[in-house]
């Protein structure tokens, strides 16, 4: 037993150097880059913003689609952008891939008094409830609850936060249940304005349909980003099986019936 307990310590231990190693490494490289690479010495945290977004929805699409060894490529090119941004900063006397590694392992420790502290919890909820107090404590009174959704984050997904936030400080359904009303009250709201053919005010009101209906999918469980993109790639795979099935039949969609589509609808639905 002894000798097992040893002998696991060792790989663990050897496996954290290899990773320190590669972390090491990957760090030299890119303060080479920054020296001697026309490109890369040209960069700053401006111009690799976009790209840094463009990663993450890589990574994304790669997570969705269950292609761990695509995971694993974008984690990697992500990974390189946040050691630039840390270079950079440290050229600027700003900060360095230090402070920044630092920084986050403060923050978790401070956010999980329960695991590095005195603080008990039940459950996960009690959890991110904590986290979202701490938070506000950190920032200060004046700081507000809602003010650390990224302003520039899809509709979608800062619809998903915002409230994710409000219920962290208890702002929320007391039962889950009780949404269905609110979401059933937004629709009579939106087909009224439809029937008035009011633009604005029916765009007004297909928002807060659209809240509400974000606001169900928090509250069940669902993420709404992950559950629409997985219905538009469905939607996408069975109108190829369309498109492709019309033109083995020799016609063009623009020349089908709606009838002839809905056929060939059902059988991509049944194939997937």
């Amino acid at each position: 037993m002894y000798y097992r307990l040893c002998s696991g310590e060792e790989q663990y231990m050897e496996n954290l150097e290899k990773k320190k190693e590669a972390f090491a490494e990957l760090l030299e490289i890119i303060e080479t880059l920054r020296t001697k690479c026309p490109w890369d010495r040209k960069q700053t945290m401006e111009s690799l913003r976009g790209l840094s977004i463009e990663e993450v929805y890589e990574l994304g699409d790669a997570i969705l689609a269950g292609d761990m060894a695509e995971v694993k490529k974008e984690l990697g090119d992500l990974l390189m952008h946040i050691v630039f941004y840390a270079q950079i900063g440290q050229e600027q006397q700003s900060f360095d891939i230090a402070d920044v590694l630092h920084g986050i392992c403060e923050k978790l420790k401070y956010r999980h008094p329960h695991i590095y502290g005195e603080a008990e919890v039940k459950n996960a909820e009690e959890v991110l409830q904590n986290w979202e107090q701490l938070k506000l404590k950190e920032k200060g009174r004046k700081h507000k609850v809602l003010e650390g959704v990224p302003v520039s984050l899809p509709a979608l997904v800062k619809a998903y936060r915002i409230q994710d936030k409000a219920r962290g400080v208890g702002f929320d359904w007391k039962e889950k249940e009780e949404v269905w009303n609110k979401v059933k009250e937004e629709l009579d709201e939106f087909e009224t304005e439809v029937c008035q053919a009011d633009p604005e005010k029916m765009e007004a009101e297909f928002g807060d349909l659209l809240f509400s209906m974000i606001n169900a999918a928090r509250l069940y469980g669902i993420n709404p980003e992950n559950a629409l993109e997985k219905t538009n790639r469905k939607f996408i795979q069975r109108f190829g099986y369309v498109e492709e099935q019309a033109k083995a039949k020799g016609k063009k969609m623009q020349g089908m019936t709606l009838e002839e589509m809905e056929q060939l609808w059902e059988e991509a639905k049944r194939q997937s």
